[in-house]
């Protein structure tokens, strides 16, 4: 495993310039096929993640774990955290801070951009990191980020952990805009996994999105639900059972 130091990058098209933290790299164990990169949820670092990581039977991944700018929050009183984006509500129903989620997807794609032309590339996270990846598909599909600038990385998996989809509203009238964005939403696969007890991320805003994503072109997703007895770990909410839910759902897909 390895990391580098943080990065200032800004949203293609303008917007604010942001500091992003430390990123940490989890080198494949076997023959390199793929690279994700995987983002952490509200107030966390790429450092806790690369460690789970790293553990995984996934020998052919290479993981790209950056850490999220810090930066005021709404859901917090103002007060500063790392995060992808400004929220004020973790669902769905939340206002969309479409500045904020341009950039964190254009920081990824910058993180991808780098890679062999024959690997796979992903986007996946957890909570804030699974709205941010979901996000990041939808505009792989429509070709475009939120302000119109083109979108610039050929995805082929997008993945979502105890998440939501942000700019649910308008996806349908993107998705609908041409030909070529219908076809890549129908053939880009998607995974979404939630706890049925989960007390930060209700399940009901992992489920509805899950559906809006179905309704609006995206016919490649597969939304996993777990309860308490199937995870051993439900009944301790949302910032422990990630740990369950990360093996549990990324290691049978």
């Amino acid at each position: 495993m390895s990391s580098f130091g943080g990065t200032s990058s800004v949203a293609s098209g303008g917007g604010k310039r942001l500091e992003y933290g430390r990123t940490h790299v989890v080198r494949p164990k076997g023959a390199h096929k793929a690279t994700i990169v995987w983002l952490h949820g509200l107030g966390d670092n790429g450092a806790s993640w690369s460690q789970l990581l790293e553990t995984l039977p996934l020998p052919n991944i290479k993981w790209i774990c950056p850490t999220a700018p810090t930066r005021p929050v709404a859901v917090f009183g103002g007060f500063p955290s790392t995060a992808w984006f400004d929220v004020a509500d973790l669902s769905e129903d939340a206002p969309d801070d479409v500045e904020g989620l341009d950039a964190s997807a254009a920081h990824v794609a910058n993180l991808l951009s780098t890679e062999p032309a024959d690997i796979k590339l992903g986007v996946g996270g957890f909570s804030m990191g699974a709205a941010t990846a979901l996000y990041s598909a939808t505009c792989y599909a429509h070709g475009k980020y939120g302000n119109g600038n083109p979108y610039p990385v050929n995805l082929t998996v997008s993945v979502g952990l105890s998440g939501w989809l942000p700019c649910a509203r308008s996806l349908k009238n993107k998705i609908e805009s041409s030909q070529e964005a219908a076809q890549k939403a129908s053939s880009i696969p998607l995974l979404l996994c939630h706890g049925k007890a989960d007390d930060v991320v209700l399940y009901k805003h992992g489920e509805k999105s899950a559906d809006a994503l179905k309704t609006t072109g995206f016919s490649n997703v597969v939304f996993k639900s777990y309860n308490s007895e199937e995870l051993g770990a439900w009944v301790y909410g949302h910032g422990v059972a990630w740990r369950v839910i990360m093996r549990t759902c990324l290691t049978a897909s």
